[in-house]
């Protein structure tokens, strides 16, 4: 073999190496990249606790907001909210999912074979949901229980232990979406596509229909591409005025991105998708602020401002 053969060859080997060290140092830089919770990533949303930020996906989000905010409308505490939330992360990863173990189906994984309902109405999230907080509201003593222990009177779950890795998450979140914890829910959104956006009337009538789903039969006032919600009907009790706008407009960030809605104001505070950490408000154009439990919710429309 001619000795500049016997030369390229391991030349050609050492590239071959360098390049597939390279593919593989990008691959773990990319992993490691998502498993980092400070990484820049698109699109996704976050609850912040003790100051760590629990994330979870625009669509992982926009059930969480339904699941922990309907216990705010049946009047159960938060604690209810952090067993519903680590229940639907540990069995559908809080995505409402047509295929599972067996005949296990939605965001709980319930089973038409065991009573829980039909497959149409287990794929209703609302549902699902309903389903799961009526059957927790009959466990004795479930807010002093264990979220293991809660979650499988319920559930009856062949992973009992499963809940706990996620009770974290569940409790900051569930935090957050209650009112208990202000300020403290965001999400960075990319621009609404121009492609799917239709007129004031029916994105308001979108998002109104969006609020009586989630949150029921409260005052609304929309003002062209604005709503205004009254979460009065939510506190019970004026002190708890504040707690149920919090609630509001955090549920109305949570699930912005299946609503088009590009900026909530609730007291002196303001998320908007080009800006979406809670900041104080600017005055820009003498619009009042909402009143105590008000949230106004501005959602993208097709029609100038």
């Amino acid at each position: 073999m001619p000795r500049d053969r016997r030369r390229r060859r391991p030349l050609r080997l050492a590239v071959t190496v360098v390049a597939v060290l390279a593919v593989a140092t990008t691959g773990v830089v990319l992993a490691l990249n998502r498993l980092d919770d400070h990484s820049p990533v698109a699109e996704r949303c976050a609850a912040t606790a003790d100051g760590q930020a629990w994330h979870l996906s625009p669509a992982q989000s926009d059930n969480a907001a339904l699941i922990a905010v309907t216990t705010v409308r049946r009047g159960m505490p938060a604690r209810a909210a952090t067993i519903g939330l680590a229940t639907a992360l540990q069995e559908s990863r809080l995505l409402n999912i047509d295929y599972g173990d067996r005949d296990s189906i939605g965001l709980f994984q319930q089973r038409p074979s065991q009573g829980w309902g039909t497959i149409g109405q287990i794929m209703d999230p609302v549902y699902s949901t309903t389903a799961f907080y009526d059957g927790l509201d009959k466990v004795d003593g479930y807010t002093d229980l264990p979220v293991t222990v809660a979650a499988q009177a319920v559930q009856r779950s062949g992973f009992p232990d499963a809940y706990a890795q996620h009770e974290s998450r569940s409790r900051a979140w569930a935090s957050a979406l209650t009112g208990n914890s202000q300020g403290t829910l965001t999400c960075d959104l990319a621009p609404v596509d121009p492609a799917t956006l239709v007129s004031t009337e029916e994105s308001v009538s979108g998002l109104e229909a969006r609020v009586q789903r989630d949150l029921g039969d409260l005052p609304l006032s929309a003002d062209g591409a604005a709503v205004t919600v009254d979460a009065l009907p939510l506190a019970g009790n004026p002190p708890e005025a504040d707690r149920a706008g919090w609630a509001v407009a955090q549920w109305a960030v949570a699930s912005a991105d299946a609503t088009d809605v590009v900026q909530v104001d609730v007291g002196d505070r303001t998320w908007s998708r080009e800006s979406p950490e809670w900041a104080a408000a600017e005055a820009t154009d003498g619009s009042p602020r909402p009143g105590p439990g008000q949230v106004r919710v501005t959602v993208a429309t097709t029609d100038e401002p």
